[in-house]
């Protein structure tokens, strides 16, 4: 049997010295590499900060499997057994540019169940933190399960990518949404939209392409919470590729795949 508050105890420990790490390089200077584009950021400090874990993880737990965001570590094929979904810097262009608007994020999958999550906002000193069954906190404050709301109240995390023209979809699907939504917000970080989703600081977050580095924590708190989250298809996601993604309050959720996103072409 895993001893989960063990696995939990170590976790919070090494994202917390992996945010030290980061804090420490900002007066420092470092290379910044593209990867499938010019947007598309790494840094030596996401690599440092990968393999940090890799290090801490396979010291204690030889067993377990990691999948990070820059490949450090071993290809992972399934999500049998224990799985660490890793991402060093989420918001790398946020990191570069501000030094703010970025986290660590760490999501532990038993069997593909996710089992602990881990969101650090390094510069806010956030911890969201869930453990399955347990609740979701930030820091020591406790989190409430989501409540519903319509769209005509709701924040959306969307980028304006996806509702002005470009190569994936015609805009004119989700133009809609943002017309008849209280607002939309758009942060940089996949995993820190996620846990504000959590935190009630926005409804719904929205993207054509998302990593499951990107929110493997942020989707159990979200559940945890009550909230729901799939593909814009409304379909499981696949947390070994990339995916279409929405996570949103769970009424919310239906209204949105009802009125904006069944006839979209994702």
């Amino acid at each position: 049997m895993t001893n989960w508050q063990e696995v939990d105890t170590y976790a919070k420990r090494w994202i917390k010295e992996a945010g030290e790490r980061i804090k420490k390089s900002f007066s420092e200077d470092f290379v910044v590499e593209t990867k499938s584009n010019k947007n598309d950021l790494v840094t030596e400090i996401d690599k440092g900060t990968e393999q940090y874990f890799i290090t801490k993880i396979k010291e204690v737990y030889p067993d377990h499997h990691i999948l990070g965001e820059e490949g450090m570590s071993s290809r992972v094929e399934n999500l049998e057994g224990i799985v660490w979904i890793i991402d060093p810097i989420d918001g790398t262009m946020n990191f570069v540019h501000m030094q703010r608007d970025f986290a660590v994020s760490i999501g532990i999958y038993e069997n593909g169940v996710g089992q602990i999550g881990l969101i650090y906002d390094v510069v806010a000193d956030e911890l969201y933190h869930v453990k399955r069954g347990h609740g979701v906190y930030m820091n020591e404050t406790k989190l409430k399960p989501l409540v519903p709301v319509e769209v005509e109240e709701a924040i959306i995390g969307l980028n304006a990518t996806w509702v002005t023209e470009n190569k994936r979809i015609d805009p004119k699907y989700l133009s809609p949404l943002t017309k008849d939504a209280r607002g939309t917000r758009s942060f940089g970080s996949a995993c820190l939209e996620l846990a504000y989703i959590a935190a009630g600081r926005m409804d719904a977050y929205i993207t054509l392409r998302l990593s499951p580095w990107d929110y493997a924590a942020g989707k159990i708190m979200v559940e945890e919470l009550g909230g729901k989250v799939t593909s814009l298809r409304n379909e499981e996601l696949d947390m070994l590729t990339q995916n279409s993604f929405f996570a949103s309050k769970p009424e919310l959720h239906e209204e949105i795949l009802r009125k904006y996103l069944q006839n979209g072409q994702w």
